[in-house]
């Protein structure tokens, strides 16, 4: 266990941003899931809530939300861990979510995908738009 000097500690203000960062990507992973859920069914047909359940956690074509799911785990962990969150914990997050939402063609696999989402999705950019806006 380190010992946090309180002068390290994250501020209120800091903890409202890095929760005000988990609601937004709550909110853009839905977006998403959404627009693949649509895209699945195009091709595939209606699903049921249980059947896309098993289709993002075991299907390849949703395989890349893990991502985004997985970084709103680490926030969670970061917001509710027995020691404190520190600015320099919350200061990382924020720079990892940045590099994590510069969506590009020739990027990671997330971010690829991330980009066509953003090209054909305006719901998409909304969400972009108003995670980017907290960061």
């Amino acid at each position: 266990m380190n010992d946090v000097n309180s002068n390290d500690l994250a501020s209120e203000n800091t903890l409202k941003r890095l929760r005000d960062l988990r609601f937004g990507l709550l909110n853009l992973h839905k977006v998403l899931l959404d627009a693949e859920r649509d895209a699945y069914e195009q091709v595939h047909g209606s699903v049921t809530s249980g059947q896309l359940l098993q289709l993002v956690i075991s299907h390849e074509q949703f395989a890349w939300l893990h991502t985004i799911s997985e970084f709103i785990v680490r926030i969670d962990e970061m917001l509710h861990a027995d020691e404190p969150a520190t600015e320099g914990d919350a200061t990382i997050i924020f720079a990892q979510a940045r590099e994590l939402l510069k969506p590009s063609e020739t990027g990671s696999q997330f971010q690829q995908n991330y980009h066509k989402a953003l090209q054909r999705d305006p719901a998409a950019i909304l969400s972009h738009r108003d995670v980017m806006k907290i960061l």
